[in-house]
């Protein structure tokens, strides 16, 4: 058994601690039910400071589906008329978003990392490092892509702790790495995980750290970076946008060093997990298209398999389905990249939760979640060693 923590990372630095204090910010839910209230809303997204987190854009708000979105104290009380006028039902989310933050930050090295509770924590950059190795059959699994997404890279060391310290007592997780190495990224994202810890306010950073040209905007979405139609429909080639597809694909040193590793042990790897949050979904290619991939049969079963998995284990309820058909158009993603390099196993993994928290889950849902998520891997994997 072998456990391979990949990570890429071109410029890594830790910032002395520093003592934030922020505003009374809050996430706000709102639920648009005409076309007229779509428009509006937008309409004052669009001339808000606010950050987005489902959907991703405001082009991909639609009539009578939830909206989460982040309002900086100075602009609360504003947009609440705002949305009075409009008659558009909402409420708040989450209020005490400071709060939510300073404790998910606070245990980043209490506990040592032998500890069981390690693994109930976030953790910063400087806490998760190791070297990779050679490698033979296996199955990759990354993480953090988006930075401001914790509970991915979270999950990324529960497993890898889980592997270490539990495979005792899990006889199916003793039979899988009994088959296979895994390749696991704690974090992709480097740059942009690293600003999410060092710059409270920024706690919502989605995007890489790159500069691009003269553009006063910083970063690209990775996960539209890669090359699986690049840039089409539901990706933006404006930087300043939160799912800009870069100048070009792998354009990110991150995205290409991926890649390269990827493609250059393609027979080796047989299947390619990606964690994200949020919204508990099973996902599969394709999200560039609205068509249908060739293995989408099996794919979709498999993902049933998974989100039953999911439920037997935490009750928690997982929609599947390809990525464009369930939520949104969106290319250049990792997913249907490994897709079609060849890579058949090939899913993105939504963790918790649909709203209540999003981005800024709390500590204590960390070991239920990749509990779970922990069950649709070990399901996933399972199908992949039968048809080795």
């Amino acid at each position: 058994m072998k456990f391979y923590l990949l990570l890429f990372t071109l410029l890594i630095w830790i910032q002395k601690k520093h003592v934030f204090t922020l505003p009374r910010d809050e996430v706000l839910w709102a639920l648009p039910q005409t076309d007229q209230q779509v428009e509006a809303f937008q309409d004052l997204l669009n001339t808000t400071e606010v950050i987005l987190w489902q959907p991703v854009v405001v082009e991909n708000i639609k009539k009578d589906r939830e909206v989460h979105f982040y309002v900086r104290a100075s602009s609360v009380n504003s947009i609440k008329t705002q949305l009075r006028q409009l008659t558009i039902q909402h409420k708040v989310l989450m209020g005490d978003v400071q709060g939510l933050i300073e404790k998910q930050t606070i245990n980043d090295t209490v506990n040592p990392r032998r500890s069981s509770s390690y693994y109930e924590n976030y953790h910063s950059m400087k806490e998760l490092s190791k070297s990779p190795e050679k490698s033979k059959s296996a199955i990759w699994i990354d993480c953090g892509i988006h930075a401001r997404e914790w509970i991915s890279p979270a999950f990324c060391l529960w497993f890898i702790g889980h592997g270490i310290h539990v495979r005792e007592r899990d006889q199916t997780m003793t039979t899988l790495l009994e088959h296979f190495d895994f390749y696991v990224m704690p974090v992709m994202n480097v740059d942009g995980y690293e600003y999410t810890w060092s710059h409270p306010s920024n706690r919502l950073w989605r995007k890489s750290r790159s500069s691009h040209g003269n553009s006063k905007c910083i970063g690209t979405d990775m996960n539209r970076n890669f090359d699986a139609r690049w840039c089409g429909e539901g990706a933006s080639p404006y930087e300043c946008h939160e799912i800009y597809c870069g100048p070009y694909p792998e354009s990110e040193p991150e995205v290409k060093a991926v890649a390269r590793f990827i493609r250059d042990h393609k027979d080796a790897i047989k299947a390619y997990i990606t964690m994200h949050s949020y919204s508990q979904m099973v996902l599969f290619p394709y999200s560039y298209t609205m068509e249908k991939s060739k293995d989408h049969d099996e794919l979709e079963s498999l993902a049933k398999k998974a989100a039953k998995a999911i439920k037997r284990t935490t009750k928690k309820t997982y929609r599947l389905g390809p990525g464009a058909q369930t939520i949104y158009l969106a290319p250049g993603g990792s997913d249907d990249w490994a897709y079609d390099l060849g890579i058949k196993y090939s899913f993105t993994i939504e963790l918790r939760d649909t709203g209540t928290y999003g981005f800024l889950l709390p500590p204590q849902e960390i070991k239920p979640t990749c509990l779970e998520a922990l069950s649709a891997v070990k399901e996933i994997a399972k199908h992949v060693l039968q048809n080795l």
